[in-house]
C-alpha cells in the first residue's frame, strides 16, 4: 500500500484517524504498532514476521547495552551484535543474488534463491540498528515497554521510504507527545503538499522520461536526451521529496514530529551543499554512524579522503545490489574530495549563477548513472547527451511543446520561491489560500489517480 492510492487516502487513513483520535492517550502507542502492521502486511504478509523479529531482537540488544553500560566491553558485545544481525538481514535479501550472479561469472554454477526484497528494509534496519548504538553512546535510554519500541520500529508513516528516523530523536515524543488541533492541521497540509508533488509532478516528470527512452535510438538527439535526463532528475526528486513530505504531514497527525528531509537541492552551489539538502536523514546517518566513527576529517586529509570514499562506496551500495549504484556513489565521493581539495573556495567566490550551474551539471550526469542500471545503457545516454550532430530535432519540439510549462513549473517548485511569496502573505490571506490550495490540490490528485496507469514509486526498490 502507497499514500498515493485511492485505498489509502479514502479507506486505511480515515480509519486509522477515527481509531487514533477516539483512543484513549495511553493506548495509542499500541494501536499505532498494530495498525502499522497492517499496513505493512498489506502485499507481503509473510514478512511481517520479519519485522517483528527484527523488533524483537533490538529491543533485547537495546535493554542489554543498557544492563552492562558500565562495563562498556560487554555493553559493545550487544551493539556489534546488532550490527551483525541487522546488516545481515540486509545483505541477505537484499544482495545474495547479486554475489551469486557475481560468482556464476567466475564460473561458478550456483542457483539464484529468487528472493522479494522486503518493503523499506533498507530504512528499518537502519533505523533499529542506530537504538542501541545511541543507548551505548548514552544518547537515549533503553525503552523498556517493547510496544513503544514497536510503534517507533514499524510507524507506517515513515516506515517504507523514510525519512530515516534515529531513536533518539523519538524517544521523548514515543513517552509522552502533543496532539494539538494546529498540529493535525498542519499536517494535513504537509501531506496534500507532499501528495501533489508526488501525483501531478512526479508521475508527469516520469511519464516525460518514459516516453523519451521508449524512442529508438536514431530519433534521439541530444537536447531530447537531455529533456529525458530532466524528467528523470524531477521525478526523483518530487517522488522521494513528496513521500517524505506526506510521511513529515502523517507525523504530525498522531503527534509526532519527524525530521526534513530535503531542503531544495536543486538550488545548491556545491556538491557539498547539494547533499546537505538531499536525502538529509540518510545523509547524518552514515555522518553519525560511520564517517565520524571511522574518524571525520580528524585524522589527516588522506584518512578523510578515504572515510568519504567507504561513506560514498556504502551509500551507492545501500541504494541497490547493481553495479550502477556503486558507480554512483563513487562517482560522488570523488567529486567531493575534488571538491574539498582543490575548488571549494573557488566555487565561493564565483558568481552565484555559474557555480550552481556547474553543480547542476554534475549532478545531471550523476543521475545517468543512477537511472539506468546496464552499462550498455548508461555508455549510449552519455553518446546521446555528447551528439553534437544531432542536436535537435522533431521529437524535441514535440516534447518541448507538450511539457515546456510543466518544466516550468517544476522548476519553479523546486526552489523556495513560491514558499517565500506565500509567506510573505498577509496570515488572514494565508488561511483562506491554505484551505482553497488543500482542497484543490486533493480534488485534482483524486482526480488524477482515479485516471492514472502511471504511478511509480521510485524508493520502493531501495
Amino acid at each position: 500500500m502507497v499514500f498515493s492510492s485511492i485505498i489509502f487516502l479514502f479507506w486505511y487513513l480515515p480509519v486509522v484517524l477515527a481509531v487514533m483520535k477516539l483512543s484513549p492517550l495511553k493506548w495509542r502507542n499500541a494501536i499505532l504498532f498494530v495498525l502499522s502492521l497492517i499496513f505493512y502486511g498489506w502485499s507481503e504478509p509473510f514478512y511481517i514476521v520479519l519485522m517483528l523479529i527484527s523488533t524483537v531482537v533490538d529491543y533485547f540488544n537495546g535493554r542489554m547495552v543498557e544492563k552492562y553500560l558500565p562495563d562498556k566491553k560487554k555493553a559493545r558485545r550487544f551493539v556489534i551484535f546488532s550490527v551483525v544481525f541487522n546488516m545481515g538481514l540486509l545483505g541477505f535479501f537484499k544482495y545474495a543474488d547479486w554475489i551469486i550472479g557475481m560468482l556464476n561469472t567466475l564460473g561458478m554454477n550456483l542457483p539464484l534463491l529468487g528472493l522479494t526484497l522486503p518493503v523499506g528494509i533498507s530504512f528499518y534496519s537502519f533505523q533499529t540498528m542506530s537504538y542501541p548504538i545511541d543507548v551505548y553512546r548514552g544518547e537515549a535510554k533503553a525503552q523498556k515497554n517493547i510496544v513503544n519500541f514497536g510503534a517507533y520500529v514499524v510507524m507506517f508513516p515513515q516506515l517504507i521510504a523514510g525519512p530515516i528516523v534515529r531513536y533518539r530523536d523519538i524517544d521523548d515524543q514515543l513517552r509522552e507527545r502533543s496532539e494539538t488541533m494546529d498540529k493535525f492541521v498542519s499536517g494535513i497540509e504537509r501531506f496534500v503538499c507532499g501528495l501533489c508533488k508526488k501525483v501531478l509532478l512526479a508521475n508527469t516528470a516520469g511519464l516525460l522520461h518514459t516516453q523519451i527512452q521508449s524512442l529508438p535510438q536514431d530519433r534521439m538527439s541530444a537536447l531530447t536526451a537531455l529533456l529525458s535526463l530532466t524528467g528523470f532528475a524531477l521525478q526523483i526528486y518530487f517522488d522521494f521529496s513528496g513521500y517524505s513530505c506526506m510521511a513529515i504531514g502523517l507525523g504530525r497527525m498522531f503527534g509526532f514530529e519527524l525530521m526534513e528531509n530535503f531542503n531544495y537541492p536543486y538550488i545548491s552551489r556545491s556538491i557539498t551543499e547539494f547533499w546537505r539538502r538531499w536525502h538529509i536523514s540518510l545523509s547524518t546517518f552514515f555522518r553519525d554512524y560511520v564517517y565520524i566513527p571511522l574518524g571525520g576529517n580528524r585524522k589527516g586529509k588522506v584518512r578523510q579522503y578515504i572515510n568519504i570514499m567507504t561513506v560514498w562506496f556504502l551509500t551507492g551500495l545501500w541504494h541497490g545490489a547493481s553495479w550502477n549504484f556503486v558507480l554512483w556513489g563513487v562517482y560522488f565521493g570523488v567529486l567531493l574530495m575534488i571538491e574539498k581539495a582543490f575548488f571549494k573556495n573557488v566555487l565561493d567566490k564565483m558568481p552565484k549563477f555559474f557555480s550552481w550551474l556547474i553543480t547542476m551539471i554534475l549532478v545531471w550526469i550523476g543521475w545517468v548513472f543512477f537511472a539506468f542500471e546496464d552499462t550498455q545503457h548508461i555508455m549510449m545516454m552519455f553518446k546521446n547527451l555528447t551528439n553534437v550532430s544531432n542536436l535537435i530535432n522533431a521529437d524535441t519540439l514535440y516534447f518541448m511543446r507538450q511539457y515546456g510549462v510543466f518544466l516550468i513549473i517544476c522548476m519553479i517548485s523546486s526552489t523556495p520561491w513560491c514558499t517565500n511569496a506565500f509567506n510573505s502573505m498577509n496570515d488572514n490571506v494565508k488561511s483562506w489560500l491554505k484551505l482553497i490550495l488543500v482542497v484543490l490540490g486533493m480534488v485534482v490528485c483524486t482526480a488524477s489517480l482515479i485516471n492514472a496507469s502511471f504511478n511509480p514509486f521510485l524508493y520502493f526498490r531501495f
